[in-house]
């Protein structure tokens, strides 16, 4: 097994897709809006991909936050609401809040459970600050850490109910960055001291069991890399200051915040400490590439996967849609 995601090209696989893959045994794969049309389509995609592998616990990730972060939109799926309707919420009424995040995440999961997706790049734990770049803007569950975290730990226990593993991003924090990562590379200069803040609801959740990197240089611990190419990061804040010990992905390697060739990017970010690159654009030539450069997975790593793809065992009976989404929107108006 490769510790690489991949994307994919288009509603079903290539059969120069279909023999890749099967080569190069990636860890997991990833959806985008290209590769969504129906819900029977998506199953029929996410089956192919069981089958290729024989896995029924493949990952197979998907950005499904609600907002303008969603790839299963609206008619055929719901259109979930963005983090910070929980974080205006929290303000009068923090129980209602979380409670309305969690039945908003289970109704998320069982939306993915129902077309085969078992991993959810959800919640964000980014602390917002007065100058957060858009690219965060109202992704965000808020500015305060305490409650932040208290909004993550709902959508993860809500994401674990409905059956989709949770990813807390961007580790160690992407509120402080005032550019737009997919645009260019965030410097951010504020003393250790104060990224206490940024870090405070990853160590609060850092038993969630899926991570992501932020590529974004923070010049208090290593002023020439990003997080995502830091060992120091990695090793030092991430693994240690945090004490996260779960599976470590590092955000899409077609940033532009990355220099080099995407190939390089993806040996680059797992040998910083990254257990998994992901690589979101299904670009046959990269793959490739990525798949020559990259070593087998490391034992631990692998068994960091494992784990976390366990928790799909903790998943409850299924609930209706429609009643998770009901419930939610009564706590909603009521406040």
């Amino acid at each position: 097994m490769k510790p690489v995601v991949f994307g994919m090209s288009g509603l079903s696989l290539t059969k120069d897709e279909k023999a890749f893959f099967q080569e190069s045994d990636p860890a997991g794969y990833i959806i985008f809006g290209r590769n969504v049309e129906d819900k029977a389509q998506l199953r029929a995609l996410t089956d192919e991909l069981r089958t290729l592998h024989g896995r029924d616990d493949l990952a197979i990730l998907i950005d499904q936050e609600g907002g303008r972060v969603a790839r299963m939109q609206e008619p055929i799926w719901p259109n979930f609401p963005p983090g910070e309707v929980f974080d205006k919420l929290y303000d009068s009424a923090p129980a209602t809040a979380i409670e309305a995040a969690r039945l908003n995440a289970q109704a998320i999961a069982e939306s993915l459970r129902e077309v085969g997706i078992t991993v959810n790049c959800l919640p964000l734990l980014d602390v917002r600050q007065p100058d957060t770049a858009d690219a965060i803007g109202n992704r965000a569950m808020g500015s305060e850490p305490l409650q932040v975290a208290a909004l993550g730990r709902a959508v993860i226990d809500g994401q674990t109910k409905g059956g989709a593993v949770s990813v807390v991003k961007h580790m160690p924090g992407h509120g402080r960055a005032v550019v737009d990562s997919h645009m260019e590379l965030p410097k951010v200069d504020a003393p250790a001291e104060a990224l206490e803040t940024d870090i405070a609801p990853f160590r609060s959740l850092a038993n969630a069991p899926m991570g992501m990197t932020a590529h974004i240089v923070y010049s208090a611990w290593d002023k020439d890399r990003c997080a995502s190419l830091s060992p120091t990061v990695i090793e030092d804040i991430i693994r240690g200051s945090i004490g996260f010990d779960g599976l470590l992905f590092s955000d899409d390697l077609d940033m532009k915040a990355l220099k080099g060739a995407v190939p390089e990017r993806a040996r680059d970010v797992v040998a910083a400490g990254c257990d998994i690159a992901l690589n979101c654009w299904g670009r046959m030539d990269e793959m490739i590439g990525i798949a020559d450069l990259l070593d087998d997975i490391s034992t631990p790593s692998r068994n960091r996967l494992d784990r976390a793809m366990a928790t799909l065992d903790q998943a409850t009976q299924s609930v209706e849609l429609a009643e998770l989404l009901s419930r939610r929107d009564a706590l909603l108006a009521a406040a």
